[in-house]
């Protein structure tokens, strides 16, 4: 009994709380609990905790059931007396569950030490987290486990954060249940289990009496932003009763590169675009991972959709441009033109839209006879004999209330890129490689778990747009915390295709590709990031570089302007990168690179092989285009230290042409359509950024397409 109750005061200390079950603690080394034998467990993890005992832990675990669900315990036991007790849960990491093995001696106030049961992360990196040098920090620790950076004692590993976080929550889980609070097979505890993976979770179950009020209508829209307001705005136009529903107070907006192949813009300039070239492009870069169809139906729709917010823009006296390609375009990467833009009037006082195409779009289907609630959030789709008849919601005061739709619902919630729990359980890949979000608001996964909730069936390989537009402190590192953060800098210029290194100061690729060229080329980089080297002759630079799409800083051939001029970054946004240290500004090679933490000499090195190049007019080392090179050779110089710009996910729900939603056996789900980011098989991979507008084009025509569709079935 006396080593039991030391055992309470040891884990009592360990975990800063008291109150231990001592009934509990009994059944622990009650000679009564049932043997388990649990294949999982992995014997060297046990023998790395304890080393000096006589008894064999694996063979003596026990199992034994307690109010809250199934506990497992592997006792160390040395001259007949228990010396020690060990536990496993497991976190999340980036490959998946992190199987920890954590013991406690019983004989005084310490850890005995952990080991690792299991682990998928990534060679060199996440797999460090299995080294002595990581484990044995815990080993005779007698303080609360966590990192420092969460305020306990431990060191993450470098570049392997999520990792290490994985085993500080599993060690924390192994106290808990220590404790009885959370078993081993049922973790379920938010206080002890923030992150348990479970990114689906399960469907809610409304009570009929707790449903304040009932709403009739024929179409049913789930989001008002880019897809929903387009959809709610063809179904009203064609006559259909509709209601478009929002969890905010306003429509989340509409993103507004528009890309459309064939639409009268791009026929008054003289843009020609092969569509089967295009498909053939969208579907190698989805690595064969997408439904033609689908592609194949907005190039032959897309025109037409675009034409229809051209004339709406033109009601309000706003034009809509098409940002066209350079005729003499002398790139590896063949672009193509399908973007569109509008030309919003400013007010110059505020520096703000006077008014949004969202806007524009709201109002024309409103008076069409569409009808918006806002502050409503779907809850879950309501199915009847198979098919999707409505949605349960919450609205603003927090009651649920019901919408019939007798045509269908149509969900467009934009995704789950603000979904911390899905991008971790779905792209950890991803993660590893940004460092800043672009993503709307509403983008919480909500439509996609409802789907899936309803039976359909969601992409098998998960993706997101991304750009090499965030720079982040020398001392940073790319990744989750620093996203969540917000601690980043919106890098703007990151797309021109300057001098790029890596930690060891080396170019290592050709700059000139694709924004997220060089993000999965990070990859194979120390610290997943890359650094840009630039001088004071950016602005002639960039002009000559004859970027396309959102990475135009000048004027487009025919005169449309660029999305963000390099006046403003000259003006406004460098000074205050500069000012807020993500970006860093020298008068010497040799300072810039103490500034990045780079090595000098070869640092030093790289720019004179640069310049060098530049001066020959030929890139012999990556064969970069001619136009695109630039020398690094006239002070004052800057740095970044750059990763990825997250947009939003592009994998979703499977549908077919009509939108409909299909189903685990492949079947459409009557009743139900999805649009835009909740929507699947039209990416994988990567976003094709050789077509800017391609995705917000997509989610427009599909809009538009299954609006009109509806509102005339």
């Amino acid at each position: 009994m006396a080593d039991i109750l030391r055992m309470i005061v040891v884990l009592s200390a360990l975990c800063g709380l008291s109150g231990f079950a001592l009934s509990y603690l009994k059944m622990v080394t009650a000679p009564v609990i049932e043997e388990q034998v649990l294949t999982y467990v992995q014997g060297p993890a046990i023998a790395g905790v304890f080393t000096n005992i006589d008894n064999q832990p694996i063979a003596d675990r026990k199992a034994f059931e307690t109010g809250k669900g199934r506990v497992l315990v592997f006792p160390a036991m040395r001259d007949g007396k228990l010396v020690g007790v060990a536990l496993e849960a497991k976190g999340k990491g980036y490959g998946g569950d992190v199987g920890v093995m954590v013991g406690f001696n019983v004989a005084n106030d310490t850890l005995a030490g952990i080991g690792t049961t299991t682990l998928k992360e990534t060679p060199g990196l996440g797999m460090r987290i299995a080294e002595p040098g990581f484990t044995g920090q815990f080993r005779g620790i007698a303080a609360p486990v966590g990192l420092k950076s969460q305020g306990g004692s431990i060191d993450g590993v470098s570049g392997a954060t999520i990792t290490s976080k994985a085993v500080s929550k599993a060690a924390a889980k192994c106290i808990a249940q220590a404790k009885g609070e959370i078993p081993v097979e049922v973790i379920s505890d938010k206080k002890a289990d923030e992150d348990d993976g479970d990114w689906l979770g399960k469907e809610p179950e409304i009570a009929e009496k707790d449903i304040v009020a009932t709403h009739e209508t024929d179409i049913l829209v789930v989001g008002c932003g880019t897809g929903g307001l387009f959809a709610v705005a063809a179904a009203a136009e064609a006559g259909g009763k509709v209601i478009g529903i929002d969890r905010f107070a306003v429509g989340t907006g509409i993103r507004e590169d528009l890309g459309a192949i064939d639409s009268r813009y791009q026929k008054a300039w003289g843009t020609k675009i092969d569509k089967f070239e295009f498909i053939t492009m969208a579907t190698q870069y989805a690595g064969g991972h997408i439904q033609q169809d689908l592609v194949k139906l907005w190039c032959d729709k897309s025109g037409e959709a675009i034409d229809w917010v051209g004339d709406r823009l033109a009601e309000r006296n706003i034009e809509l441009w098409h940002e066209s390609g350079d005729k003499n375009d002398e790139t590896r990467y063949k672009h193509f033109a399908i973007g569109h833009s509008p030309k919003l009037p400013i007010d110059p006082k505020t520096g703000k839209f006077k008014i949004t195409l969202a806007q524009v779009v709201e109002q024309y289907a409103a008076k069409k006879g569409a009808r918006f609630d806002y502050n409503t959030k779907m809850v879950k789709l309501e199915k009847k004999n198979g098919r999707v008849t409505g949605v349960i919601a919450e609205n603003a005061d927090g009651k649920y209330v019901r919408y019939n739709a007798a045509k269908g619902v149509v969900v467009a919630t934009g995704g789950y890129a603000q979904n911390w729990k899905m991008m971790e359980a779905l792209q950890p890949w991803n993660l590893r490689i940004i460092g800043r979000s672009g993503a709307l608001p509403g983008a919480r996964g909500d439509g996609i778990r409802a789907c899936l909730w309803a039976g359909a069936k969601m992409d098998e390989t998960h993706s997101i747009m991304m750009f090499d537009r965030t720079a982040i402190r020398p001392d940073q590192q790319p990744g989750p915390d620093t996203v969540k953060s917000g601690d980043s800098g919106f890098f703007w210029i990151g797309s021109q295709p300057w001098l790029k290194v890596n930690a060891d100061g080396r170019r290592f690729m050709n700059e000139s590709g694709t924004y997220e060229n060089i993000l999965h080329a990070d990859e194979y980089q120390k610290g997943h990031c890359h650094y840009t080297i630039f001088d004071s002759n950016w602005v002639k630079y960039a002009e000559q570089f004859k970027m396309h799409g959102c990475s135009r800083l000048f004027p487009f051939e025919n005169g449309a302007e660029p999305n963000i001029p390099w006046e403003v970054f000259r003006d406004r946004m460098l000074p205050d990168l500069i000012a807020k240290g993500y970006v860093q500004k020298a008068d010497t090679i040799e300072e810039l690179a103490k500034k990045l933490g780079l090595p000098a000499a070869q640092l030093k090195a790289t720019v004179a092989r640069n310049n060098e190049l530049y001066r020959k007019g030929e890139d012999v080392d990556y064969g970069k285009e001619k136009h695109r090179l630039s020398a690094v050779d006239k002070a004052p110089f800057y740095g970044a230290k750059n990763t990825g710009w997250m947009l939003c996910t592009m994998d979703g729900i499977q549908i077919n042409t009509n939108m409909n939603a299909i189903d685990t056996e492949g079947n459409p789900i009557p009743g139900l359509f999805v649009i835009g980011n909740d929507s699947g098989g039209y990416f994988a991979n990567e976003y094709p950024n050789l077509a800017t507008g391609m995705a917000c084009g997509r989610t427009v025509t599909f809009g538009r397409i299954v609006g009109r569709m509806l509102a005339k079935a």
